[in-house]
């Protein structure tokens, strides 16, 4: 590959992943489970990358309560970047440009969440390829996910006239936040829109300029940082540091405020995996709907995700559209359409201060 060919992906695994409890805890979060397979979410996030970069040019930020087991899960010459304080993804992606800047100021940087699937490598590969291409010319590019549905739980990107990059790229016109639901029948209808996928592409260089216009304070961190990249003293220096970032995220600090946003049009299969309620996107169904985990028992049970605890069986009767999570030290039954609401149950174990179940 050659070196403006070359890709840096930044896999962000900093997050707790609250609407999967019970099987996801403060030390096992989402990125840790094996939801989308028999492999956890960041060992499948890792795998895509296969045939695009290079393990040495991949780079993972993550806090410190999941590095030990981030690293056990990735090959030894994967960069992992250890936030001393959780700032955020402007500060995260700032760090990753720094790190990449100091030995390739123009080197293309493909942020990823560590949590999201994908179906259709093949296609994956494309985008970011295109994206990188744009990317490689100034710009900074997001990824927006053809919508299939009226969905409230995204964002959107509205999208403008073709970029002057040719290919599929198109102008962000602008970025919206999530709609209700007649907002978001509007949006699939018009064809203008599609879903935010939280993945960026764009060259070290032009990050770290958009981060020192928009946010100052966070690009004086970086520069002290930048002194350390490629010496024994960077982990001082980021644990001293890096706590005074502020805690923003790229979408409000850069992405909404900067000059020359496009987009890649995108359709690979993807699913965010926001909730329960999202497992059928990415696991196979039986013949009544149910996608199920373990020895579960179902008699006129009908579009139901059900993971069982071993050694322990699950019996359905006659319920549709349910939620259920056995644990082994905890059980959740929930209406799949209600699976967002699944972060109150962490917040109320949170407030008894019962710390063994969080």
């Amino acid at each position: 590959m050659a070196k403006r060919d070359r890709i840096h992906p930044v896999i962000l695994a900093g997050g707790s992943g609250t609407r999967f409890w019970p099987l996801s805890r403060k030390r096992r979060p989402k990125q840790l489970l094996p939801l989308a397979s028999s492999e956890p979410l960041i060992s499948d996030t890792f795998a895509r990358l296969e045939g695009l970069a290079a393990p040495r040019d991949v780079l993972v930020v993550c806090g410190r309560s999941h590095a030990r087991a981030l690293r056990g899960m990735l090959p030894d010459d994967v960069q992992v970047l250890v936030e001393p304080q959780p700032r955020n993804t402007a500060a995260a992606i700032g760090l990753a440009a720094t790190v990449v800047a100091a030995k390739d100021p123009k080197g293309v940087l493909a942020v990823l969440p560590s949590d999201h699937a994908v179906l259709d490598r093949r296609a994956f590969h494309r985008t970011l390829r295109e994206a990188a291409k744009v990317a490689a010319g100034g710009s900074l590019v997001t990824i927006g996910i053809t919508p299939t549905r009226p969905e409230t739980g995204f964002g959107y990107i509205r999208v403008g006239e073709d970029h002057p990059a040719g290919g599929n790229a198109k102008r962000v016109r602008s970025f919206v936040e999530k709609p209700d639901r007649d907002t978001a029948s509007r949006y699939v209808i018009s064809g203008d829109y599609l879903w935010n996928a939280g993945m960026f592409v764009f060259r070290a260089d032009r990050m770290l300029d958009e981060i020192e216009r928009h946010l100052p304070e966070c690009a004086e961190v970086l520069a002290e940082i930048a002194k350390a990249v490629g010496t024994a003293g960077f982990d001082r220096a980021l644990s001293k540091w890096f706590p005074s970032c502020p805690s923003i995220s790229i979408d409000y600090a850069v992405m909404e405020r900067a000059d020359d946003i496009a987009v890649i049009p995108a359709s690979f299969g993807w699913s965010d995996l926001g909730s329960f309620a999202s497992l059928p996107e990415v696991r196979p169904a039986d013949h009544a709907g149910n996608v199920v985990q373990g020895d579960i028992l179902a008699f006129g049970a009908t579009g139901n995700v059900v993971v069982g605890h071993p050694g322990k069986p699950v019996a359905l009767v006659g319920c549709s559209n349910l939620v259920v999570i056995d644990t082994g030290d905890a059980l959740l039954v929930c209406d799949r359409e209600r699976a967002q609401e699944i972060r109150q149950v962490v917040e109320a174990l949170e407030k008894r201060g019962d710390r063994r179940l969080l």
